[in-house]
């Protein structure tokens, strides 16, 4: 198979109304889903208008611990896509589940961290042990986090200082609108862990929530002087972006707007950093 050469979407949920082969983890009903469904092939449709060709899916949360309709998609389309999945922290055992999934095309784990008493779940066993199997097996934990939440973070990151992090969506700063000097302090000061890669996404969901989202660019110019392009990876967060602006709202964003960025960087932040992490 020739290897694809477009760019890669480093943030995309899929999900059907196949409800028998793959039913909903309660209390989540049909009634919850908008839209009601979101297809690979959707997405694709979407995302091959703006050159990108292969996409990591992250678990969603439709679907609680049942990973099996991201890992049906990863087998269909052959090459096409990797997986950020989803397992039980709190069972006994669940680096066991991670490498397991490790084998079927997973190369990452969510960690919800949105809460104070959600980061907590960071000082469990369970997550600790995930903690150490990425460490040992070079699979990416990533973080859904708020801002207030990076303190919790960064004990964590001192504590496995080898394992791969993926912060998602720009650790949400400025999702109330406002883009707080303090908030990107942390986050950037993440920067020191030299395993810690950064999301530059979600931006529907960021400052002003409208295109063309310029107002985002200083925050993306602070992340990307403190981490790098080898440590950032762009993502849409398709398909609730597609609710409120274009595919290519985002995209553009990086590609046309971003005159701080070579070419070269670029190529990290649409391609290279998503595909050593979740492609090699």
């Amino acid at each position: 198979m020739t290897k694809p050469s477009g760019f890669i979407d480093a943030h995309v949920h899929v999900w059907t109304d196949e409800f028998e082969t793959y039913p909903l983890f309660p209390p989540f009903t049909p009634a919850d889903m908008e839209p009601h469904t979101a297809t690979p092939e959707a997405f694709l449709e979407h995302a091959r208008r703006s050159d990108v060709d292969r996409a990591v899916l992250i678990q969603m949360s439709y679907y609680g611990y049942d990973n099996s309709y991201m890992l049906d998609v990863i087998r269909r389309f052959d090459g096409v896509f990797r997986g950020v999945a989803v397992v039980n922290w709190r069972s006994d055992h669940p680096e066991q589940e991670m490498c397991e999934l490790a084998k079927q095309g997973i190369r990452g784990f969510r960690i919800y961290a949105e809460t104070a008493p959600e980061a907590a779940c960071l000082e469990l066993d369970g997550v600790r042990k995930m903690f150490r199997c990425a460490e040992q097996e070079r699979l990416a934990m990533c973080l859904l986090c708020v801002p207030e939440t990076l303190p919790a973070i960064t004990d964590c990151c001192s504590r496995f200082p080898e394992a791969p992090v993926v912060i998602d969506h720009l650790a949400q700063v400025g999702m109330d609108g406002m883009i707080h000097a303090e908030d990107v302090r942390r986050l950037c000061a993440l920067s020191r862990f030299a395993h810690v890669k950064v999301k530059v996404s979600a931006f529907y969901a960021l400052g002003a929530k409208r295109p063309p989202h310029r107002e985002l660019l200083p925050l993306i110019r602070r992340v990307y002087d403190a981490f790098g392009p080898q440590r950032l990876m762009w993502g849409s967060d398709c398909p609730f972006q597609l609710a409120q602006e274009t595919y290519e709202d985002s995209i553009s964003l990086i590609r046309d707007q971003a005159d701080f960025l070579s070419e070269d960087d670029k190529q990290w932040l649409f391609r290279r950093t998503a595909e050593s992490m979740f492609f090699a």
